[in-house]
């Protein structure tokens, strides 16, 4: 039997302080964590990747991190170079060490935890299974070490008819039993059961799985007397209300919904800064009130920027770079003003680690190598401006300090 307890938002409110970051999802925010970043000879075997290094002239990232007291055991050279002609290095995600280093800038900047991303069509693989395997269990060590929190996502992109049974519900099951994933203290739970995440669902761009399966993975995560008894998140597209615009014109979509707890639609890349107020405010109460009709929770999206143009360079397309600018914090921090003042009562934030995308916020450098279209670049800003601007949106959450519509001074 799980031992947690459920408490309202405004209760939480009161006692926060007394409470873990695990119990309840209320006035947290929550970061998807990718974990999927390799290098050769990080002993994963698995080269490079989500680098994009494999061929001459070719990169990934539109965002460079900042290595700064990196460990030598943590830092792995690239075939790039600085203007200063010294080598440029990266960090592997299969490195204990480095997750430990984000779990301690997630602990000294207030950030609760994440969500992290597990990808279905990674796991028909057995090598990228054990390495996912080994990530989640880095993760649980550096969150249990640090006070933080911690849940699984499955992120269904990619996966074929028949994969959602054959893949992802039998890999919860090997999580659940053998490697006892729940039984971690530092697990996420809400509404008194752990939290298990569920990624694209409804979406209009191709997918081979049908809501249907969804639906049933959604029932077995719910229901399963063994394997369930969880509270299940939905990551829907942003049109899931109205079946429209990404959403697939389904009203299966609605039927799938209502097997889950909470509702969190997908916002990257769907606004800019000019029209990310109106276009939230579009949304957000209509959104909320159908949740809150049906028992629901609404998890609401927030992300400090996008950019892939070195991504999308590889794959033979042109993309802008810093196609949507991050501004210095004021887009993320309007976002997230704009979703407290409307009532949320819990945040996601894409992402702590995406450089593909340039979404991280975890520390970026602003000294950066050339030889690619270049990199997200803001000169002048500490590199840990967005992680502490994260804490301060949490704080704001929690009413622990009070909302303003200008960007919080840094002391």
């Amino acid at each position: 039997m799980f031992r947690r307890f459920f408490l309202p938002f405004s209760l939480v409110l009161l006692v926060s302080g007394s409470l873990t970051a695990s119990e309840s999802l209320f006035g947290r925010v929550l970061c998807g964590y990718q974990g999927w970043f390799n290098t050769p000879g990080d002993g994963a075997n698995l080269g490079w990747r989500h680098y994009g290094f494999e061929k001459p002239d070719q990169c990934h990232l539109d965002l460079w991190p900042d290595l700064t007291g990196f460990g030598e055991d943590e830092l792995h050279d690239t075939p790039l170079r600085f203007a200063d002609g010294s080598v440029a290095q990266v960090f592997s995600s299969a490195n204990a060490n480095t997750t430990l280093r984000h779990f301690e800038w997630m602990r000294e900047h207030g950030i609760d935890g994440v969500m992290l991303q597990r990808f279905g069509t990674t796991l028909r693989d057995p090598r990228l299974r054990a390495h996912n395997d080994e990530v989640l269990s880095n993760v649980r060590a550096a969150a249990e070490a640090t006070g933080r929190s911690f849940c699984v996502m499955y992120d269904l992109s990619g996966l074929k008819a028949g994969e959602i049974d054959s893949i992802v519900v039998q890999d919860w099951k090997r999580l659940h039993r053998i490697l006892g994933v729940l039984e971690s203290p530092a697990y996420q739970f809400h509404a008194g059961r752990p939290v298990v995440s569920v990624w694209g669902i409804g979406f209009d761009d191709g997918r081979d799985y049908t809501v249907a399966e969804c639906a049933g993975l959604m029932r077995f995560l719910r229901d399963n007397p063994e394997f369930g008894q969880l509270t299940t998140m939905a990551g829907v597209p942003w049109g899931w209300r109205t079946l429209d615009q990404d959403a697939a014109a389904d009203p299966a979509l609605h039927e799938a919904l209502e097997r889950v707890e909470i509702v969190s639609p997908w916002a990257v890349g769907r606004y800019d800064e000019t029209g990310a107020k109106a276009r939230i405010a579009s949304v957000h109460e209509a959104d909320t009130a159908w949740c809150r009709e049906r028992g629901k929770e609404y998890l609401p999206v927030i992300f400090p920027g996008f950019s892939w143009a070195n991504l999308q360079k590889m794959r033979g397309e042109e993309a802008k770079l810093n196609q949507i600018p991050r501004n210095g914090g004021t887009f993320f921090w309007g976002q997230a003003q704009e979703r407290i003042r409307l009532g949320a009562t819990m945040l996601y934030v894409a992402m702590f680690d995406e450089m593909d995308e340039a979404t991280a916020i975890f520390k970026h450098a602003t000294e950066v190598p050339e030889g690619t279209l270049g990199f997200v670049n803001e000169t002048g800003l500490p590199s840990d401006h967005y992680l502490w601007l994260t804490g301060e949106i949490g704080r704001a959450l929690r009413r622990e300090r009070s909302p303003t519509e200008a960007l919080p001074t840094r002391p």
